[in-house]
């Protein structure tokens, strides 16, 4: 119960601290510099905030929560990775996209029988701060999208793996334990690539 108070109140802080970054970001009609790509990277960051004060509780506590966490992460992955494969300016940002397609499905369908056997159901649909998420991308600007993608990315994997290693330390359930652990290098891969693109820039 402790724990439960203590993520709705950093979740809190992390929401009420983004609306007023949200609201300093707003695009100014009398200021052309200013744009919805400010608006976006700030909801973006305010996904990532409490994604990871998520994480770092919900995936310790409860099954349920963990098997919804770990399908909504696949889930978005998937749909993130499709539009950078298309949308992507660079062949690496592509590339990282397809990636993302076939290694989040390949982990969703492993973890499909582990959740059946666990007897529980996941999400079919992405949760609202994913969906946020996706509509960002889906609006950012041709010279916008790889950075954002990036962003978003090295947020969503920090999330993930601590997700991941949280439950395979704590977790309740001795067949998603294994999964989540098993799930942790892959992940780790993947924010080290996320990583490098960054430090790389554009190209």
């Amino acid at each position: 119960m402790k724990t439960f108070a203590l993520f709705a109140a950093a979740a809190a802080t992390a929401l009420t601290l983004a609306a007023c970054q949200k609201k300093d970001a707003q695009p100014d009609p009398a200021d052309p510099g200013t744009s919805n790509e400010a608006v976006n990277a700030v909801q973006d960051a305010t996904a990532a905030a409490v994604g990871a004060v998520a994480a770092n509780t919900i995936g310790q506590v409860s099954t349920d929560d963990f098997v919804t966490n770990a399908a909504i992460s696949d889930m978005y992955e998937i749909e993130a990775g499709k539009i950078a494969s298309t949308k992507g300016r660079s062949a690496d940002v592509k590339a990282f996209g397809k990636m993302m397609v076939a290694d989040h499905t390949r982990m969703a369908n492993d973890m499909k029988p582990l959740v059946s056997a666990a007897g529980k159901t996941p999400p079919t649909g992405l949760d609202e701060r994913r969906k946020g998420m996706i509509d960002n991308l889906n609006a950012a600007k041709p010279e916008d999208f790889d950075n954002a993608y990036l962003s978003q990315q090295e947020a969503a994997h920090s999330e993930a793996l601590d997700l991941m290693k949280g439950y395979a330390d704590k977790g309740d359930d001795i067949g998603l334990k294994g999964a989540a652990a098993k799930a942790v290098p892959t992940i780790q891969a993947h924010l080290d690539k996320v990583r490098a693109l960054q430090a790389a820039g554009p190209k």
